[in-house]
């Protein structure tokens, strides 16, 4: 019942696609910790329709407060992304040791709901996507994880970390080919599973599965008074700004929201093609 409950509250808020720019906020109601969020999403300028879909929102649940952030982005079509934004989380609250144990909580809805997605496949297309996603308990206690190459980075002190983990071809051939998988690495291109995916791990994708990854990289991570900014973002943004730059230049912009727009600014500056989607959460 739980799960249904978040899940219906959650759609009136998180958002979806768009053709045009779609940007907004929030803030925690928990006394204590101040955390504000915005996003911003642009269209990349490709001919299909966006692909990005994103969740940004924060929940009462059995007297804690959650955040609730993910990047979620599509190739092959926009409906992996649209079902994850609807269902990923929901999955995630109904592991029974969400509270005891998230990072296995979320690794097994990761897996589970990939499995959902592989069943819907018919109805979902042969599309997959990418995700990065971040849990913040009781404004304290943050819990990421991904999988591909949307990205989570932290600023401390004015320090960029990086919480999430690439997952690009490369780094994984060997798992790659001892599925029996191969990794394309051609002149002028980028190193591809198969010849066709720039990721290692993804949902979907059921036509190259038996060679990808669903399981995520999870990181445990304390917010302290030294935290001053998280960033999620989808790889349209990573491609052309270096972490630290992404932190450098929103340092001193004190509304989320106008830092997610400032950064997704930067990256269209820096001649980004790519889809690009993006939330800041500030803490104070």
């Amino acid at each position: 019942m739980m799960g249904k409950e978040i899940l219906h509250k959650m759609k009136a808020k998180v958002v979806g696609s768009s053709t045009s720019d779609t940007t907004g906020k929030g803030k925690s109601k928990k006394s204590g910790r101040h955390v504000r969020h915005g996003y911003h999403l642009v269209k990349g300028k490709s001919t299909h329709p966006m692909e990005d879909y994103l969740v940004a929102d924060f929940r009462q649940v059995d007297g804690h407060e959650l955040g609730l952030f993910a990047i979620f982005d599509g190739h092959l079509g926009h409906d992996v992304p649209d079902y994850l934004r609807s269902h990923l989380f929901e999955n995630i609250l109904k592991e029974p040791d969400f509270w005891s144990d998230p990072e296995s909580a979320i690794t097994k809805a990761y897996k589970l709901t990939d499995s959902k997605i592989l069943e819907k496949a018919v109805e979902l297309g042969r599309g997959g996507s990418t995700a990065v996603t971040a849990i913040l308990i009781d404004g304290e206690d943050l819990v990421v994880a991904n999988i591909g190459d949307s990205r989570a980075v932290i600023s401390k002190n004015g320090v960029a970390e990086q919480l999430s983990t690439d997952h690009e071809p490369d780094k994984e051939r060997k798992s790659i080919e001892d599925k029996g998988g191969f990794v394309s690495n051609l002149p002028g291109d980028v190193p591809r599973v198969d010849g066709q995916l720039a990721v290692a791990r993804a949902f979907g994708d059921r036509s190259l599965k038996a060679h990808l990854s669903s399981e995520p990289a999870v990181v445990r991570e304390v917010i302290d008074d030294e935290t001053e900014s998280l960033i999620l973002a989808s790889d349209g943004l990573w491609k052309v700004i270096s972490n630290q730059e992404a932190v450098s230049a929103i340092k001193d912009i004190k509304d989320p929201q106008a830092a997610a727009k400032h950064l997704t600014e930067e990256a269209l500056t820096k001649k980004s093609k790519d889809d690009i989607s993006c939330i800041v959460v500030k803490f104070q």
